[in-house]
């Protein structure tokens, strides 16, 4: 696809909220809140099902919270052992949509980037991603959503492809 002459380049955005988190403890800062057993089981369940569709993400963005860590982790097992796991300060919780977007066209150049992040910033981006903010998407913990766009474009106007949740799995 050309726009003005420039070939547009395409990049898949693969959103996975993070799987299921411990309550926090008291005085526990909410960014150091660990998967459970059961989410990451829930988690590994769902990606390997991805797996064997043929989802291989070629870069792997993670918020710096723990629990969003551990499922880039567990992502990074199962789909994909070659990929890079790259912290992303605008993947946490409180960042914008805006400034998210900005961060994953750093990496523009490549195929297939997964964002591990939190709501409601994953349903949030998923909206902005799409050219429609405010699209009220359920985004379940553990749920994952492809959606193709033009990783030059300021402004996305994304495709989106699929969304799995881990029900499914």
């Amino acid at each position: 696809m050309t726009q003005y002459g420039v070939e547009a380049v395409g990049v898949e955005i693969l959103l996975l909220r993070h799987g299921i988190a411990e309550d926090a403890r008291p005085g526990q800062p909410d960014a150091d809140r660990a998967l459970t057993r059961e989410g990451k089981q829930k988690l590994r369940a769902l990606l390997r099902r991805l797996a064997k569709a043929g989802v291989r993400p070629s870069l792997i963005l993670t918020s710096p919270f723990l629990r969003a860590r551990q499922t880039a982790e567990v992502a990074h097992e199962v789909l994909a052992p070659e990929a890079m796991i790259v912290p992303a300060r605008a993947l946490s919780p409180g960042s914008s949509p805006q400034e998210a977007w900005e961060e994953i066209r750093l990496y523009s150049n490549q195929p297939s980037v997964l964002c591990a992040s939190h709501e409601p910033l994953c349903s949030e981006l998923a909206g902005f991603l799409l050219g429609a903010p405010g699209l009220p998407i359920d985004f379940k913990k553990g749920a994952m959503i492809r959606i193709d766009v033009d990783g030059a474009a300021l402004r996305p106007r994304g495709t989106l492809k699929w969304m799995v949740v881990p029900k499914l799995a």
